[in-house]
C-alpha cells in the first residue's frame, strides 16, 4: 500500500495555502500574480483529512479505497481548482493529508513568503480572521501575507 504525503517541503518562492473555497481562489490568484512580479516559483497547497477529501472513483459497495486513492482525488480536485484559475506561469501543486495549518507551517519552512486568504470554507462566519490564518501569522518561519477576499 503507498504510503500518502503527510508533509511537504518547498524550496523558495511563494506558498499558498487552498482550501477549495472562492476566497482561497482569490488567495491564489493574487498570490500568482506577486509571485510572477518577483520572478519566484508559485507552491500550492491543500491539506485534507477523510472529512473533507472527495471520494475517489475506486469507492464503490462497501469497499474502502486505499489512503493513495483519496489523495489522488484531493490532488485532482485541486488541479481542476488551480486550472480554473486560468492562472499563467508554472504553479506547484502539493496536497498533505495533515491539518491545514499544520501543514502550511511545515511547507514554510522553506518557502520565502505564505500567502492565505482571511477567511477559508469552514469556521465561523463572524470572526474577522479564519482559524488557519490566526495560526500562520502567529507561528509562520516565514513572511505571511492574509490577502482580505471572501468576507
Amino acid at each position: 500500500m503507498a504510503d500518502v504525503v503527510n508533509e511537504v517541503t518547498v524550496e523558495g518562492g511563494l506558498l499558498v495555502g487552498h482550501d477549495g473555497s472562492a476566497a482561497a481562489g482569490e488567495a491564489v490568484r493574487w498570490a500568482a500574480d506577486l509571485a510572477a512580479e518577483l520572478g519566484e516559483p508559485l507552491h500550492v497547497l491543500r491539506a485534507w483529512a477523510l472529512l473533507n477529501a472527495p471520494e475517489p472513483a475506486s469507492k464503490v459497495g462497501g469497499f474502502i479505497p486505499p489512503m493513495a486513492d483519496w489523495e489522488a482525488a484531493v490532488r485532482a480536485d485541486l488541479a481542476a481548482d488551480v486550472e480554473a484559475l486560468g492562472l499563467s506561469g508554472a504553479v506547484h501543486l502539493h496536497v498533505a493529508h495533515a491539518q491545514s495549518s499544520a501543514a502550511l507551517l511545515h511547507a514554510a519552512a522553506g518557502a520565502r513568503m505564505l500567502v492565505v486568504g482571511r477567511r477559508g470554507a469552514g469556521g465561523f462566519r463572524g470572526l474577522g480572521f479564519g482559524s488557519t490564518a490566526d495560526q500562520v501569522v502567529r507561528h509562520s518561519p516565514c513572511p505571511v501575507i492574509v490577502v482580505p477576499v471572501g468576507s
